[in-house]
């Protein structure tokens, strides 16, 4: 454990009251608890069998026949606990994959697994994984399984004033006319109030400023 005045580049998942938060988020994932809890009952040569397979996931091939040979042939682990320690470990390792080495320092990334009581030879084998040789590859599989959602390409606006309407309250009100076309073809039409396009500026400008303020503070901030 640290104390309360140590300073790392990146936060730990207990120590909140140090303005540090686990790599995890500040509300570690109910698979990746779980997982924690029952790998406990694993032989080192187990786990490592278990997570080769995970890893294979994480790198996008089919895992399925490898962890149905894991729970036929090993009785000291359930399928119900066989599944929770596999999918709490691959949500482990895809959320430490995104995050750059840069960013998660690899002391960093054991302290918070212990932190969740992991033992220390299976923290050892994750930290292999993350920072290992094979990182490269599992990012850019990672990458390519991750959802991407289309992104604006051609944006167009101008003022319109509706001069005859039905609506009273909206007689001589100006309002924002937007053209978006994305990048998956597609385009959309908005009629935005003036009103509504202050409150959207006045909340990008805020969240740009939380931003701004993240980056100053030593939870995201790059150190060598």
């Amino acid at each position: 454990m640290t104390s309360a005045k140590s300073v790392h580049p990146y936060p730990s998942s207990s120590s909140l009251d140090n303005d540090r938060t686990s790599f995890l988020g500040a509300r570690v994932p109910p698979e990746v608890e779980a997982m924690a809890k029952y790998v406990k009952e694993l032989d080192k040569d187990l786990f490592g069998k278990v997570l080769q397979a995970v890893v294979g996931a994480v790198g996008g091939e089919d895992s399925r026949e490898p962890l149905k040979i894991i729970a036929e042939t090993n009785t000291s682990i359930s399928e119900e606990q066989l599944s929770f320690i596999t999918s709490g470990a691959y949500t482990l390792l895809r959320m430490a994959l995104r995050l750059p080495v840069s960013t998660l320092k690899q002391e960093v990334f054991k302290e918070d697994l212990k932190e969740l009581r992991i033992p220390e030879d299976f923290i050892g084998e994750f930290a292999n994984i993350v920072y290992g040789s094979r990182r490269p590859v599992l990012e850019n599989a990672a990458m390519k399984q991750g959802v991407r959602l289309p992104t604006v390409e051609a944006l167009r606006w101008r003022v319109d004033v509706a001069i005859s309407t039905s609506s009273l309250a909206r007689a001589l009100q100006p309002s924002i006319l937007m053209q978006l076309k994305l990048s998956d073809g597609t385009s959309h039409r908005l009629e935005v109030p003036v009103i509504k396009f202050q409150e959207l500026r006045y909340n990008v400008a805020l969240i740009l400023k939380e931003m701004n303020d993240l980056e100053r503070r030593s939870v995201l901030k790059i150190q060598d």
